[in-house]
This record gives structure tokens, sequence and C-alpha cells, in this order.
């Protein structure tokens, strides 16, 4: 309706009057059809020259905002009426659920989550070292570089000292089969949950 910003500010006042009528003062659709008749004589067109200056809609836009009124409130003023007044049953639906938490122990153990890794792993190279292997660590300091040197040749041995290619080969082949056949399994598992749907919708067609 190309309002100015005073016709808004009125329009959006009269409707909230509207509404607190029906909410408030439990205004009938007949009062608040009357007290709109006033309302609109106020701020509406009017054929005194006097108060011409104080109407704010003209005869289109007043005509304009009964029509609105008529088809959005008055309309369904018995629904409005329910919504306000009617007490209505709450009903909430929800699924309670149980959490059980590991104990804490003295060792700190990894958190028990899916992506959690395992303990050797946690233990070796997330987990604070404990007094006694500090204490370990102090003595191998006192021992003195002869102590660190043969550490550090065992360290440099080959861990695959007594482990021939047959060997190699057998434990490779072990775990590639049974990763494929995890796979395999959840692949015919898939297919078949894919033919069952197809079947089915071949069946709705050979009805239809």
């Amino acid at each position: 309706m190309d309002f100015s910003i005073t016709q808004y500010s009125k329009f959006m006042t009269l409707l909230d009057m509207l509404l607190h009528n029906l909410r408030t003062l439990h205004m009938s659709l007949e009062d608040s059809i009357k007290w709109l008749g006033e309302v609109m004589a106020e701020i509406g067109p009017t054929q005194s020259q006097n108060n011409e200056k104080q109407n704010v809609f003209d005869i289109r836009q007043a005509n304009a905002i009964i029509d609105y009124l008529k088809i959005s409130l008055f309309q369904h003023y018995r629904l409005y009426e329910f919504l306000f007044f009617s007490t209505r049953e709450e009903i909430v639906i929800g699924t309670e659920q149980l959490i059980e938490v590991v104990k804490t122990s003295v060792r700190p153990f990894p958190e028990p989550l899916v992506e959690g890794i395992s303990l050797d792993i946690h233990s070796t190279f997330i987990e604070p070292p404990s007094t006694s292997d500090t204490e370990i660590k102090g003595l191998d300091q006192e021992q003195g570089p002869e102590h660190a040197q043969s550490e550090s040749d065992t360290s440099d041995m080959d861990p695959l000292v007594g482990f021939t290619i047959e060997d190699v080969k057998s434990v490779l082949a072990q775990v590639t089969e049974d990763i494929l056949t995890g796979i395999q399994t959840e692949i015919n598992e898939k297919l078949q949950i894919q033919e069952e749907a197809f079947n089915a919708r071949i069946e709705k067609l050979k009805k239809a």
C-alpha cells in the first residue's frame, strides 16, 4: 500500500490493539467491529475540513485495511478465541537415555570413545611416565655413556631378524584375506537389500 512511516505505525498499533482487546479484555466479535469503526473514524477519512490534517488514511487505504481485517482476524475470530482461551494438554515426547561412564582408576586409561586408540599406544606415547620410569631414566644417566651405547646398539637391530620372507607373506595374506572378507560381506548385504527393494517395486508395478 506504500504506507508512510506514520501510517505503518498507526496500522501496527491498530493490529496490536485488536489482539489486545481479544486476548486481555475478552472482547466479542461485535464489540471489536464497533471499536474498529470508532478508531477508523478518528484516523480515517472524514468530511470535516478542521480534522483534515489529523487524518492518516484516505478512503482507498481505509477500505483496504477494513477488507484485510475482515478476511484475517474477523473471519477467523472463533479460532483466535480458541487459541487464547482454551487450555490444551501439553504433550512432551522424549527418550530417556542412560549413559554409563567408565570409573576412574589409578592408571589413566584412554577415553572410551569410538575413535579411541589402543591401550598399548596410549601407554607408550601419551600416558605420562610414572615415578618408576623417571627413576630408571635417572639411573641410566648415572650409568654413563657405555650403557647408553649398548642400548643404542640394541635399538639399531632390525626387528625383522629371525623372520623369513615366507613368514611375512603369510601374515600379509592373512590380513588381506580378513579385510577383503569383511568388505565382500558388506557389499553382498547391500546388494541383497537393493535387490529386495527392486523386487518390491516390480511387484507394485505388476499389480498396478
